[in-house]
């Protein structure tokens, strides 16, 4: 019994022994393995070479130095020594790959550039029917910047499983990384056409990283190859309407949206959208010839009554921005909007088509009663939508300050306020409250509305906000008394009244009394759009050229090149003018929001087309 005990006695202290001296080696390696990382880090080489030597004889300790310590010996040219000792662990651990990979880097940087090719053209060879291991391969070249290896990795994987779809997304993201966009494209393509669901991923990555006109067409040239070749593939069709549309090419969008209508029975659904993009930005001959089809095509369809409408809609931005605006066209635009709303009874449709009827007669016929009765009549509707009697409500707000009624455009707009709340047409109201409070010249006030704005979120509201927030904080910082601001905010208001030549008259008198105020470029860029309102064409590009030169580091020296640019080119029917503008703006104002329609309308002027987009189109239905 007693010798039991004492064998007892002597195994757990054998063991508790070996437990210590265990910890204590562990807590050693530790220390070393941090001192040796630490020494590498600061470039003491040599010093973190000793600790690594003594480290890698215990197997243990590699997966903590291997990284550091292999790419240590090759840092200090030791190239005999590092390939002893990455051949001992490939000995040791056959089946990890890094080691093997290891190797090759080795072969590489120690000068043998055909021996390290063949090398790893044996392990890509090797693993091309393991997906995980060809995965494995591929981000390791990607980590050494040995991307052409990386591809060749996929490519290999891709033929041996006879896929040529496979890989796709991880070989896009390869050829970013080398900046080879056209080959990244069409790995995007390859992927989205096997993933459709991820057509938006595809869509914001290829709008973030083609940012070149040059690029775009080459995206579009390489979509029309492939629609020609699929031509039953929506995918293809999709990116084609996104590539025109981020061209702002809405007629070669709507050949695409016209053919999937076609192919899916949509009934012109695609087609509409395109239009109203169109209309949405200014571009009213392509949006009156989608709508226009769209009737024609389709007249037993729920499109049909969108498209008349938007159609007369289309027609009257254009009549709004011809410029001296024609009064009988206005008188037509009211026929027809009388003419749809008799075809197709009350609706939620026509009672949009009453609305814009309504603010015809009040800002364009000065007719304000008529308005006024029609308004009234949609807001008392029962069945009228919340959101249509709302705007309503605004535009009679509006009409009454007109009519010198503020009192009851406030008590509209705070109705609209409190019936949308957080919503768009409540935002708006309070922009428009905060307008009236401008043109009353109780800016506190306004400035309050405006910081509310600042947030909305919408961003045309919030610009809109920010824009007069700015505008009224820089004109009264130096001006206690704010005079100057508010016989500014008052010539807004004329100008809002349509009394133009009043208007004309006081931004004169203000121009001569308050010559070097910071208003001044205001008051240039303010008699210019009434000058080209009146048809005063040359009269506006005079005043626009001297925001240009004496005012070239304001913000609205762009927007003046840009006016006079479109003057030349759609008033004065003077294509080479516009054409030297548009350019010069293109180099002048990089930045500027008017780029991207500057190029566009340059590329029209020129007589730029793209054959196929031309090939599409003259396949009329």
């Amino acid at each position: 019994m007693d010798v039991n005990k004492a064998e007892m006695k002597n195994f757990f202290t054998s063991l508790f022994f070996i437990f210590i001296t265990t910890t204590f080696l562990i807590a050693q390696n530790k220390e070393d393995v941090q001192l040796a990382n630490e020494y590498y880090s600061q470039g003491e080489y040599e010093k973190a070479k000793k600790l690594y030597d003594d480290l890698a004889r215990n197997m243990d300790n590699i997966p903590l130095i291997h990284n550091n310590y292999f790419f240590l010996l090759m840092e200090l040219n030791e190239h005999n020594e590092a390939e002893k000792y990455i051949k001992r662990l490939i000995k040791r651990f056959p089946n990890n790959l890094y080691y093997h990979l290891d190797l090759g880097v080795l072969y590489k940087n120690s000068g043998q550039e055909g021996k390290a090719q063949k090398y790893f053209a044996e392990i890509i060879n090797e693993v091309k029917h393991d997906n995980y291991r060809t995965r494995i391969t591929a981000d390791y070249f990607v980590t050494k910047q040995l991307t052409p290896l990386a591809i060749q990795t996929f490519r290999n994987a891709r033929d041996a499983i006879n896929n040529p779809y496979a890989y796709s997304l991880e070989m896009a993201n390869i050829y970013r990384i080398m900046n080879e966009k056209d080959l990244m494209v069409r790995e995007y393509l390859n992927y989205v056409s096997q993933n459709p669901s991820n057509l938006n991923y595809v869509k914001n990555t290829l709008q973030s990283l083609l940012v070149k006109p040059e690029e775009l067409q080459s995206l579009e040239a390489l979509l029309y190859d492939k629609i020609q070749n699929e031509p039953n593939s929506e995918i293809y069709s999709e990116l084609l309407i996104w590539v025109n549309l981020q061209q702002k090419n809405f007629y070669g969008a709507f050949v695409q949206a016209r053919a999937i209508d076609k192919r899916l029975k949509t009934e012109g659904s695609r087609s509409i959208h395109i239009g109203l993009i169109a209309l949405e930005n200014n571009d009213y001959d392509n949006a009156i010839n989608i709508f226009s089809y769209i009737i024609k095509e389709y007249p037993s369809s729920y499109n049909y009554g969108l498209a008349k409408m938007y159609l007369i809609r289309s027609y009257e931005k254009r009549v709004k921005n011809t410029y001296p605006v024609d009064e009988r066209e206005i008188r037509n635009l009211v026929n027809d909007y009388n003419n749809f709303i008799n075809e197709l009874g009350i609706s939620r449709n026509t009672l949009e088509a009453l609305r814009n009827k309504a603010l015809l007669h009040a800002f364009y016929l000065d007719e304000k009663d008529s308005a006024i009765q029609i308004l009234k009549k949609i807001i008392d509707t029962p069945r009228a939508n919340p959101d249509i009697k709302a705007k309503s409500k605004l535009d009679l707000g509006d009409i009454y300050i007109l009519t010198e009624e503020p009192w009851e455009s406030t008590l509209l707009y705070s109705q609209v306020e409190k019936s949308h709340k957080e919503d768009l047409l409540g935002y708006e109201a309070k922009l428009r409250n905060a307008k009236l409070s401008y043109f009353k010249g109780d800016f506190q006030l306004a400035q309050e509305h405006l910081d509310i704005l600042k947030q909305a979120t919408t961003r045309e509201i919030a610009n809109d906000a920010m824009a007069l927030g700015l505008l009224i904080k820089d004109n009264i910082a130096f001006d206690s008394t704010e005079t100057a601001m508010k016989k500014y905010a008052a010539i807004e208001l004329l100008l809002f009244q349509n009394k133009i030549d009043k208007a004309l008259h006081e931004i004169q008198q203000m121009r001569a009394k308050y010559q070097g105020h910071s208003l001044s470029d205001e008051l240039l860029w303010l008699e210019a759009d009434i000058e080209k309102k009146l048809g005063h064409f040359e009269n506006a590009i005079a005043l626009l050229e001297k925001i240009v030169n004496e005012y070239d580091y304001d913000i609205l020296s762009d927007d003046a090149y840009f006016m006079i640019g479109s003057i030349y080119d759609r008033q004065l029917d003077n294509k080479e003018k516009a054409m030297e503008i548009y350019r010069e703006l293109l180099t002048k104002y990089p930045g500027s929001v008017y780029v991207a329609e500057a190029r566009k309308r340059f590329r029209q002027l020129r007589g730029d087309h793209n054959e196929l987009d031309q090939q599409f189109i003259n396949n009329e239905l």
